[in-house]
């Protein structure tokens, strides 16, 4: 059964995780990727979403995905019972994300039913493509990404931040851009998007 929790702010709705999850996280371990904060100046939400983690009682297992070899990358997602990818560039994630393969191997633990935890660019490179992003993030972060096809986990268009400064005026014009063309799910900070096999809610 596939499953995911997709989040604007991962530390803003972690008291839902395990409703959504169906079980208490004490003592599961999450492979935690922070890669896409990488081009980033801060990291407080990364700092904010590790904290939230601990005091749901989770084990962490850091895994930076662009300087991990291939055996260790393999191990922590086969192995470690949750995936998180937290917010940042989400162009500079999904280049790291192919480069590496991770993105392949995370895309067949959650097709086996592992929960997958994305947090901003974490939530949007599960869809089919991450173009429509390019008014938020910039994609010069990435400049050996060759495709900007996503991880196809889901077949609609994440949209983090909706109404949240200082993203409001770009979700906006993200929303008219694309309204007539892409399938776009926007969610505040506050909110999240379930998605259950088929099935799709908003907490």
């Amino acid at each position: 059964m596939k499953q995911l929790f997709l989040t604007s702010s991962f530390a803003e709705v972690a008291d839902k995780v395990e409703d959504a999850a169906g079980d208490s996280l004490k003592g599961r371990t999450v492979a935690f990727i922070a890669t896409a904060n990488l081009p980033e100046e801060s990291d407080w939400y990364v700092r904010d979403a590790r904290k939230a983690f601990a005091d749901l009682g989770c084990r962490i297992d850091e895994l930076e995905i662009s300087t991990a070899d291939q055996d260790t990358i393999r191990k922590s997602l086969e192995e470690d019972e949750l995936i998180y990818l937290s917010g940042g560039n989400t162009f500079f994630l999904l280049q790291e994300l192919q480069k590496t393969g991770a993105g392949e191997q995370i895309k067949d633990q959650v097709n086996r039913g592992k929960l997958y935890i994305g947090e901003s660019a974490g939530s949007v490179v599960t869809g089919p493509d991450i173009a429509y992003l390019e008014a938020m993030d910039p994609r010069s972060a990435a400049p050996d990404l060759t495709s900007t096809e996503g991880l196809n986990l889901v077949d609609f268009h994440p949209l983090p931040h909706y109404t949240e400064e200082p993203f409001a005026e770009t979700n906006y014009q993200i929303i008219e851009q694309y309204r007539d063309s892409l399938p776009i799910v926007a969610i505040t900070n506050s909110q999240v998007i379930r998605v259950c096999d088929r099935c799709l809610s908003i907490l």
